[in-house]
């Protein structure tokens, strides 16, 4: 059979070969792509289920698998297997669901899983860019039905010059770190850190990564022509245009209605009666029992609606459903010092989004270390996010941090690590938690305000305050864009874009952009960035009215820190045979000590 013969494609990607691959592995899956970039491989693979699932939402699940093996690594612990996945792992699933998930057709109910699989690393070369290649790869040659290709790459900046696909080494020294995906001709996905880059230098960067993704596309487009399976027939449910008529009619008042300036709580407790009342009214079979189906199709018909409304408001008159402007942010209010045994703590709230941050500082041992198959290192700086169910007015199982939360952690982390003093100067480690205590839209950039203000009350001398803003976007069939600044969860539902940009005065250190549409265009992304910029500047005028620099002295609860350098020579005199010495010392002080090769003895202590 054609479909089994082997094939492959190569491209020179910054000085190293890029192959994709297929017809040699996996071939029940339904598409199966090998990629490889220098010495790190990854195979994707993308299935699908043969029955189908009404969830209300695509059933897309994509798992990113590292195998210690891949790096010639044994795994740590007494049980030599890999276990849950690790925070890596997760931020690269969610770059590969958010560059894909909006080209699926919205009527395809099949379950559809990516499976990435890391068979090699070089230690040198990330693989999830690669995963983001192969997953679209996979989902072309495959019998399911994809708007695809897309591609994406990484992108740095070092002394000016921009460098695709970076290595961790070269990413140490580079001033900006994103990776960008999209389709020969518009963006689907940006995220990723910066060190206070301007906007400019930002848009510089996602067009010379949208040159490389047109040939990489290009590449995909070949293997797919050759190796393509034809895509899966699906059924599409249509609802009957005589009820939808009837029932667009009886809600069309109390639609308009519960969008004219409503809080989030009176927004959904309106549209909620109103959706009991026409299933009430519209939802029984011809014999006059509860019809499921007709119900679930009613639903549908007011939530198109009330999107339809919405958007009909912003587009024609620039009212938003909570009576905003277009570029109006939420009421601000911000505290310090509201927990009085946490080294550091703030409030920020916007709107009806609320966010505890607190701050421990621990020694330098307390560093996270990472082991994993790309570079090890230690993190001085921990960023953790959580979102409890309370914080949205529901009740749900609490089993630890989903993956959302662990994305926002990540992202809020890459807002303020570049702003953390040098080692040297400051040798503590540091974790912030941000809780989530209201939720309405836009909580992860309500964490990295919340955070920078709760760093500062710790007296931690980070660089600059830094705050963080969600943009939104309208998209009209005629290509007319309508830009939100600070965007509530509505818009974020019903609209087309949620677009986070974090930053200090001087430059952004983060972005993260999502889109449900099939792509926008560079004009689009620089007028966000450029009103997400004056956004961003009035946030941090109101947060310097309350702190705008870190206090002179740390909470009287944080641990002390006194440096005392030895002779390298006598680094053996102080530990003693066997650690003795250096053992008896922290018996009987209670303090802490950690001893460098250079002679640099860190001794941490209670209190003074």
């Amino acid at each position: 059979m054609e479909a089994m013969q082997a094939y492959e494609a190569k491209m020179l990607i910054n000085g190293k070969e890029l192959q994709i691959s297929t017809g040699k592995l996996a071939k029940q899956a339904g598409g199966a792509v090998l990629v490889r970039y220098a010495d790190s491989m990854v195979l994707v693979t993308a299935t699908r289920s043969k029955m189908e699932k009404d969830l209300g939402y695509f059933p897309l699940s994509v798992e990113f698998e590292e195998k210690m093996y891949a790096a010639g690594k044994m795994p740590g612990g007494f049980i030599k297997r890999e276990g849950r996945p690790s925070e890596n792992a997760i931020i690269s699933a969610r770059l590969v669901d958010r560059s894909i998930r909006p080209l699926f057709p919205k009527d395809f109910k099949k379950e559809v899983q990516v499976v990435c699989l890391t068979m090699s690393s070089d230690m040198s070369n990330p693989i999830d860019v690669c995963a983001i290649v192969g997953a679209s790869a996979a989902l072309g040659i495959s019998d399911i039905p994809f708007e695809g290709p897309i591609a994406s790459i990484r992108v740095g900046r070092i002394d000016g010059k921009f460098i695709a696909n970076p290595t961790y080494e070269e990413q140490e020294k580079s001033d900006l770190n994103i990776v960008v995906a999209g389709t020969e001709d518009s963006i689907m996905m940006v995220e990723g850190e910066a060190n206070e880059i301007s906007e400019k230098v930002f848009l510089e960067g996602v067009d010379f990564a949208r040159e490389i993704i047109g040939q990489l596309v290009a590449l995909q487009r070949g293997m797919i022509e050759k190796m393509g399976k034809p895509k899966a027939k699906y059924d599409v449910h249509e609802i009957d245009e005589a009820l939808s008529g009837e029932v667009v009619k009886f809600v069309e008042e109390k639609v308009k209605e519960a969008l004219n300036g409503k809080s989030k709580e009176e927004r959904e407790e309106a549209m909620e009666a109103i959706r009991a009342e026409a299933v009430e009214k519209y939802g029984a079979s011809d014999e006059g029992t509860p019809d499921a189906q007709k119900a679930k199709d009613i639903g549908d018909i007011i939530e198109k609606y009330e999107k339809k409304k919405m958007r009909e408001m912003i587009v024609n008159s620039g009212v938003r459903p909570d009576g905003r402007a277009m570029d109006e942010i939420r009421p601000i209010s911000c505290e310090t010092g509201l927990t009085p045994r946490t080294h550091g703590s703030a409030l920020f709230t916007r709107g009806q989004t609320q966010v505890l941050s607190t701050v421990t500082l621990g020694s330098i041992r307390d560093a996270q270390r990472i082991d994993g198959i790309s570079n090890d290192s230690d993190k001085p700086y921990i960023h953790q996010y959580n979102f409890p169910p309370f914080s949205v007015g529901e009740t749900k199982m609490m089993r630890g941090p989903s993956r959302r939360d662990i994305g926002h952690g990540m992202l809020a982390e890459r807002a303020l690590v570049g702003m953390m003093p040098p080692e040297e100067d400051f040798p503590y480690a540091m974790r912030v938690v941000s809780e989530v205590l209201e939720s309405n839209g836009s909580s992860s950039m309500a964490s990295v305000c919340g955070s920078s203000l709760a760093l500062m009350d710790a007296g931690v001398p980070i660089r600059a305050s830094v705050a963080g803003i969600a943009m939104g976007l309208v998209l009209e069939e005629s290509g007319a864009a309508h830009i939100l600044t600070d965007i509530q969860g509505v818009e974020d539902h019903l609209g087309d874009m949620d677009f986070k940009v974090a930053g200090s005065r001087t430059g952004i250190n983060a972005v993260q952009m999502d889109i449900k549409v099939k792509g926008i265009t560079r004009a689009i992304m620089e007028i966000a960035m450029d009103k997400a910029k004056v956004a961003r500047m009035s946030i941090l005028d109101r947060m310097d009215k309350v702190i705008s620099k870190n206090r002179p002295e740390l909470s009287p609860y944080a641990p002390r820190f006194f440096i005392i350098n030895v002779p390298v020579d006598k680094i053996g005199t102080v530990i003693g045979p066997g650690g003795k010495t250096i053992r008896k010392i922290i018996e009987e002080t209670g303090a802490q000590i950690d001893i460098e090769d250079d002679g640099r003895v860190y001794i941490y202590a209670v209190d003074q």
